[in-house]
C-alpha cells in the first residue's frame, strides 16, 4: 500500500542491475510512493542487466549511462537529470559497489593492488565524485537526501568480503566528511 510519501520528489538512483539489486527494489518503492526518478549505471552494467525493464515499470524513467568513477560521465548525467526534472532534484541513492578481487576469487592476503585501487574507486571514491559533481552543479535542492549503501564489514571482519570492507569503510568516511561540507 502506497502513501504518496515521496510525491513530488525527484532523484537519481545509481546501481540497479536486476531484480536482486537493492537499488532495483528502492526504485520500485520510490516510484510507488510518488517519486520521479532517473536510473543510472555503468555502460557495461546496462548491457549485462535488465534496467530497461525497471525503467518501463517506473513510469518510463530515463536510463542515463554513467561510469560513476568518471567525472565527465557524472557531469553529463547530472545535466541530463536536471534537464529532465526541470531543475534541481531531491535525492540520490548511491548503490554502487564492485571488487575485481572478489569477482576473480583473489583472497584477501593475495590482494591484487591494481584491482584494489579499482575497488576503492568504484565502491567508495565514486560517492565523493557524485557529491562533488552535484555540489558544483548546484543539483540538489535544500534539504535533499543522499543515501549510500554500506555493509557491517566496514566495522567488523568478514573474511569473505575481502577488500570491499576497506572500500565501504572509506565510503563511510567520505559520507561523514562530505556531509560536513555539503550540509552547511
Amino acid at each position: 500500500m502506497a502513501y504518496n510519501l515521496l510525491k513530488g520528489k525527484k532523484g537519481i538512483i545509481f546501481g540497479a542491475l536486476d531484480e536482486r539489486s537493492i537499488a532495483w527494489k528502492t526504485a520500485q518503492k520510490a516510484v510507488a510512493e510518488g517519486a520521479e526518478i532517473v536510473l543510472s549505471n555503468a555502460p557495461i552494467a546496462l548491457r549485462m542487466g535488465k534496467i530497461n525493464e525497471l525503467a518501463k515499470e517506473c513510469n518510463n524513467a530515463p536510463v542515463i549511462p554513467a561510469d560513476a568513477t568518471n567525472i565527465a560521465d557524472l557531469e553529463a548525467l547530472t545535466d541530463k537529470a536536471m534537464e529532465h526534472f526541470g531543475g534541481q532534484f531531491d535525492f540520490i541513492l548511491h548503490s554502487i559497489g564492485m571488487s575485481p578481487n572478489v569477482r576473480k576469487g583473489v583472497t584477501y592476503t593475495d590482494t591484487n593492488y591494481d584491482n584494489f585501487l579499482k575497488t576503492l574507486d568504484i565502491s567508495a571514491l565514486s560517492l565523493h565524485k557524485v557529491l562533488q559533481t552535484a555540489m558544483k552543479k548546484d543539483a540538489l535542492k535544500e534539504w535533499s537526501s543522499v543515501v549510500a549503501l554500506t555493509y557491517i564489514a566496514a566495522q567488523r571482519t568478514f573474511p569473505g568480503y575481502n577488500d570491499m570492507a576497506e572500500a565501504k569503510a572509506l565510503m563511510e568516511s567520505i559520507a561523514r566528511s562530505f556531509g560536513y561540507h555539503y550540509g552547511f
